[in-house]
């Protein structure tokens, strides 16, 4: 915890002079999808407020918001822990995604399609896995789906996945082989970017629903036997 709150340290300058509980609970959010306190890790009040510079109220004020987006658990006389996600909350993350991303290409209108920040995305996991840097790609993997809902042009829907894609890292960081569960995605976002290009968005559609199912079924292979349903701590 010690490193982890060094470089926490770091990120006291995001907070200027406006700080609020909001702007901290972006801070540690991103800290959280990054892996930086994995699932299952105790938040220490006093060492998270000292780094940060910020008050206790304001701290628990964001741990409040991020318990509310289902990243963190509150355990009675235990304290704060990044949330250990069960199947069911895999799956229900993946229902959820369905549901978006395939109505948003579904609505996507007459083509061309902006899709410039797609593309950026494809290819930083290009970069990423000839870097070998599985975990880079895992990250360029949800900037593609965070870009493909962008597409919508809607405020809300952002919000609304940027939380479902920070539980879906949580997911991520309980997987042992990121390269198996990534790579062969990178494929397969590509070819979603290039029928989108082409101007079929009923093609993209059908292309992503069978992505989602099939990463879905990877995911959970892999979820159910590391952290397997009846594992002691799943919140």
């Amino acid at each position: 915890m010690a490193e982890q709150l060094t470089g926490l340290a770091g990120d006291r300058a995001l907070l200027g002079r406006t700080s609020t509980a909001e702007r901290v609970s972006d801070i540690l959010r991103g800290r959280i999808a990054e892996g930086y306190f994995p699932p299952g890790t105790r938040l220490s009040e006093d060492g998270i407020g000292g780094a940060l510079g910020v008050s206790r109220n304001t701290l628990r004020e964001a741990f409040r918001l991020l318990t509310h987006e289902r990243l963190l658990v509150h355990e009675l006389n235990r304290g704060v822990f990044v949330r250990v996600l069960t199947v069911e909350d895999v799956e229900d993350i993946y229902r959820a995604r369905t549901l978006v991303e395939c109505a948003v290409v579904r609505g996507l209108g007459d083509p061309p399609y902006p899709l410039d920040a797609l593309a950026a995305a494809v290819a930083e996991g290009a970069t990423a896995a000839a870097a070998s840097d599985w975990k880079a790609l895992g990250t360029a993997n949800i900037h593609f789906h965070r870009e493909l809902v962008a597409l919508a042009g809607s405020e809300r829907t952002d919000e609304l996945m940027r939380s479902v894609f920070a539980e879906l890292r949580l997911a991520f960081h309980v997987v042992d082989d990121p390269r198996r569960l990534h790579e062969p995605y990178l494929t397969r976002n590509r070819q979603i970017l290039d029928t989108l290009r082409a101007g079929d968005r009923h093609a993209a559609e059908e292309l992503l629903a069978t992505y989602l199912a099939d990463s879905l079924e990877r995911v959970v292979e892999v979820y159910r036997r590391r952290v397997g349903e009846e594992s002691p701590g799943l919140s």
